[in-house]
């Protein structure tokens, strides 16, 4: 998949015709309820505002809250045990157990105080029995994972024509947030940290409006095992991203600008990466099939020389009208690697801060130099029992650059093949009750050629079990 720069033109001008429609689109027809759809695409949809374990006091059970309407609030605890054997992001071979402990909680205060509001999350991540040396991926003692003050204005651009409430929203502290389908900007909930920001967040409009823009000027916070997490000074994101919900029912836009700037500093080389895109999502109408995608151009600086590098994806499903309400689903995913790495242009797609999962279920794959179809199966036997099923395959976009998660392994050369293996995965997903959820899971990843030469020959396998506890 390579994309012409025309075409990146034409992506870069639906951008910003698509900002420009958001705040120029008023007086359509009136219709009842909120514009937002939910993507039916595999684990694209975003954390909410309100973390998923949090609730609204007076939904907390507890009859001393039932008046405090302006009150959230939330504690949750997860536990996962795993079974790794031969993992590849491990220098040597062997079977690792590791037992993953995160313990959040939330607490925010609203409309009480307005337009003053604010929220606090605090974090505790842990690991045990592992064979290997702890690290910030799965250890992260007593964090502040969330910690902003807000001035919130209700109706500060008027309503839309359901008559929902346009809001302007002004954050600044720590956040923990996602954007778009997570593949840039995701908090990662499957890992046992998270990712955090400090700095501004403005939103104007809500998620039920037809139109809406969230503005970003963050720092990313560096993980720390027992310090307090602190800003990398050297580095700063920025975006505007925005939203049309007026085709809602047929498709949802979401065009977006987002920059990296990062200074020198240490072995890192001075970067600035303008990353315009474009994200789309809804169904076909008359039919049971759905779609997604995403298509992102970049350009800039990284270290003394020029970048242009390419990603995007692509998935389309079909529900089919079964009691288990089985879909299936086909997909590809794309992310430029440095085509040559002595030539004087970068063209390694900078994946910002996206998550891992699920581009793999072993957690082996990033949106960077990645070339990777999958089919994927998901049911639903009951409204409590949900699984999936599928098969990934990998390529190296350029067999000449890095694959980052085995720890940066490379051949500059390009001889050791660019097929990085295929996988299958399995997963079932049990709501105990409203208040535990039971995760059960596998994966079997084959090498190809690149890992084969490179990392070592051997089949990996991966097992897991999470059961998380929420008390509200």
């Amino acid at each position: 998949m390579r994309l012409t720069f025309d075409s990146m033109k034409i992506i870069t001008i639906l951008t910003f015709l698509g900002l420009f429609m958001t705040l120029t689109a008023y007086g359509q027809t009136q219709v009842k309820g909120t514009f937002y759809c939910a993507p039916k695409s595999y684990s694209t949809t975003r954390d909410p505002d309100l973390p998923k374990y949090a609730r609204h006091a007076p939904d907390a059970g507890l009859d001393s809250l039932k008046n405090a309407a302006w009150l959230d609030l939330g504690l949750d605890y997860r536990f996962r045990y795993e079974y790794r054997d031969d993992d590849i992001r491990r220098d040597e071979a062997g079977l690792d157990e590791p037992m993953l402990h995160r313990t959040r909680a939330y607490l925010a205060v609203h409309d009480v105080l307005d337009p003053f509001r604010f929220a606090v999350e605090m974090q505790d991540s842990r690991r045990y029995n592992s064979n290997y040396p702890r690290d910030t991926r799965d250890f992260n003692e007593f964090e502040i994972i969330r910690l902003y003050a807000e001035l919130y204005f209700q109706s500060a651009f008027g309503h839309d024509p359901n008559g929902n409430a346009r809001p302007l929203s002004l954050r600044y502290g720590i956040h923990n947030f996602e954007f778009l389908d997570r593949r840039l900007i995701g908090n990662n909930q499957w890992r046992n940290t998270a990712n955090t920001f400090q700095g501004f967040h403005g939103s104007l409009g809500q998620e039920s409006n037809d139109w809406q823009i969230d503005l970003l000027a963050v720092q990313p916070l560096n993980r720390s095992k027992y310090e307090w997490d602190r800003p990398v000074e050297q580095q700063w994101m920025y975006g505007v991203i925005g939203h049309w919900r007026r085709w809602s029912e047929v498709i949802t836009l979401e065009p977006f600008y987002l920059a990296l700037n990062q200074s020198a500093h240490g072995k890192v080389a001075e970067r600035l990466v303008h990353s315009p895109g474009l994200r789309g999502y809804g169904v076909i109408p008359g039919t049971s099939f759905d779609f997604d995608f995403d298509l992102v151009y970049q350009t800039g600086r990284s270290g003394d020389k020029k970048m242009q590098a390419y990603g995007g994806n692509f998935e389309i499903g079909y529900s089919f009208d079964q009691p288990w309400k089985p879909r299936l689903s086909g997909f590809y995913g794309y992310a430029s690697g440095d085509q040559n790495p002595k030539d004087e242009q970068d063209n390694r797609f900078e994946r910002f801060f996206g998550f891992g999962r699920p581009w793999s279920a072993n957690d082996y794959i990033i949106f960077e130099n990645i070339s990777t179809p999958k089919l994927r199966l998901e049911l639903t036997p009951s409204k409590n029992l949900r699984m999936d099923l599928g098969y990934s395959w990998y390529w190296l976009a350029s067999d000449q650059d890095r694959f980052s998660p085995a720890n940066s392994a490379q051949d500059k050369a390009g001889k050791s093949g660019n097929f990085i293996g295929h996988e299958f995965d399995i997963r079932a997903r049990w709501q105990v009750s409203s208040k535990v959820e039971a995760i059960l899971g596998y994966a079997h990843f084959t090498p190809g050629d690149f890992i084969r030469n490179t990392v070592r020959p051997n089949d990996t396998d991966f097992a897991y079990l999470e059961i998380s506890v929420n008390a509200f």
